[in-house]
């Protein structure tokens, strides 16, 4: 059930999808289910599992801890810090808390949730420290636009940034004007999340027409989609474990350029630059 991987820019090999636990840990009656779904994700070989400090306030990492005792070593575990903690201080503090709250040692990819007050310079500055201490495997970045991603790139140690975490999916088309071709020729990989818009995706006609050729569900199609893109992950976020399986069978999908054609007349790409969409 090995689940196909894009290299990041130093030669790791990351899953092209994965779970995203955004909302985990929110509802006490929820947690058991959403402790079983991510086992369900790790038995289904869904092994890229995100989550942020933020989320829930630690609670996320918290319970995406307690999931993972026992099989750490299965999963490639993605973790974020919060801009108000991103100094070069706070960073490193940030990731020791995670660090306990998850029950490990390291975290594979280490993100800058969005861009605050510190200076990129400075978190970067912890990031490396991190790694070199090996407390993260490596670091990148989440919704940041190309603008940013230039200024990144002129810092110390700012291209080793190995990925851009962004909101895209098919009503979310902008980033295609020029993050993604952008990251494409440099060989940076982005990570999408919210692949089915929260669920507003699944009643839209052009999903479920797509969705019947293939004998498979909108939402399924709609994963499909983001990951038809090269260098394109998506972690899309699912709470209850049968919808692991469903998520893991959108790698199944296979569009068509007919497929392709009747998505695009629904959701056109863009004509424009468009400022980076955040959710």
């Amino acid at each position: 059930m090995t689940v196909p991987t894009i290299a990041l820019p130093d030669g790791t090999p990351m899953p092209v999808l994965g779970v995203g636990t955004w909302g985990y840990a929110e509802q006490p009656a929820r947690r058991r289910d959403e402790i079983d779904s991510l086992r369900a994700a790790l038995d289904a070989g869904l092994t890229m599992i995100d989550t942020a400090e933020m989320y829930a306030d630690g609670g996320a990492e918290e319970l995406v801890g307690e999931a993972l005792a026992g099989r750490r070593d299965e999963a490639f575990l993605v973790d974020k810090v919060l801009p108000s903690d991103a100094s070069r201080h706070g960073t490193v503090e940030a990731c020791d808390r995670a660090l306990r709250r998850l029950r490990t040692d390291r975290i594979d990819l280490y993100l800058l949730h969005w861009r605050g007050r510190y200076p990129l310079a400075e978190t970067v500055e912890a990031f490396v420290e991190l790694r070199d201490a090996g407390k993260i495997r490596a670091w990148g970045v989440s919704n940041l636009d190309v603008d940013d991603l230039a200024e990144l790139d002129e810092v110390p140690s700012g291209d080793q940034v190995a990925t851009d975490q962004i909101l895209y999916n098919l009503v979310r088309r902008g980033p295609e004007w020029d993050l993604l071709p952008w990251a494409e020729r440099r060989g940076l990989p982005l990570m999408a999340y919210s692949p089915v818009e929260q669920g507003r995706l699944l009643d839209e006609p052009a999903l479920r027409e797509v969705a019947e050729r293939h004998g498979a569900t909108p939402a399924q199609i709609a994963v499909a989609w983001v990951l038809d893109h090269p260098g394109v992950s998506a972690i899309p976020k699912t709470a209850t474990p049968a919808r692991m399986a469903e998520n893991r069978a959108a790698l199944d999908v296979a569009l068509t350029g007919d497929d392709r054609a009747v998505l695009d007349a629904a959701f056109p790409p863009p004509d424009r630059k468009r400022r980076l969409e955040i959710l």
